[in-house]
């Protein structure tokens, strides 16, 4: 058997996570955020609420996200969460998520099925709009959706007026990469 020296890399294939600044906004890879979907097993919703609650874990309302000390989540779909944590103490998010809602929830580990980009600074609307139908101007903060950029399903999050995050597919990292850049260049 060969030796073979093993090392992780970013969705965008770099040893370290892609950071670019375009005019007055930043672009960030973020690879320091575990991630896990969150379902209630049928008939158990009191008990994960409940369950929540013990854990610090925030369960907002349809599309909507919130922060906790620990956790973050934001709604999917009616009684499925994902759900975020740090990843250097939260590598293994769904064992951390087992242990605190046992069967009444399905959980399933998803940190590597997706990535995650930052887009910060101000007029954040004027690159999204080249890029998607969600009204980002009128929404407030806090608020999480699924639509569509570059042809993939993404989530997108306002986590405030100059901070936005999008979950797409990690297979499909360099495109929604590539597709950022490019709208924020053409505003500049």
């Amino acid at each position: 058997m060969r030796d073979v020296n093993l090392k992780p890399i970013t969705a965008l294939g770099l040893d370290l996570p892609q950071v670019v600044t375009l005019g007055r906004w930043t672009l960030t890879e973020r690879t320091d955020v575990a991630l896990a979907s969150l379902a209630v097993r049928r008939g158990r919703l009191a008990d994960v609420q409940a369950l929540a609650s013990a854990a610090g874990l925030p369960l907002p309302p349809a599309a909507m996200s919130e922060q906790g000390a620990v956790y973050a989540a934001f709604w999917v779909t009616p009684e499925m969460w994902f759900v975020e944590a740090p990843f250097a103490s939260h590598e293994d998010i769904r064992r951390h998520l087992l242990a605190a809602f046992g069967e009444a929830a399905s959980i399933t580990e998803q940190t590597d099925a997706w990535v995650r980009f930052d887009l910060v600074g101000p007029g954040l609307a004027q690159v999204l709009e080249r890029l998607s139908n969600f009204d980002l101007a009128a929404a407030p903060s806090g608020t999480a959706t699924r639509t569509v950029l570059e042809h993939l399903g993404c989530y997108l999050i306002k986590r405030s007026e100059t901070l936005v995050s999008l979950y797409g597919p990690r297979s499909s990292a360099q495109s929604l990469h590539h597709a950022w850049v490019v709208a924020a260049q053409s505003v500049l």
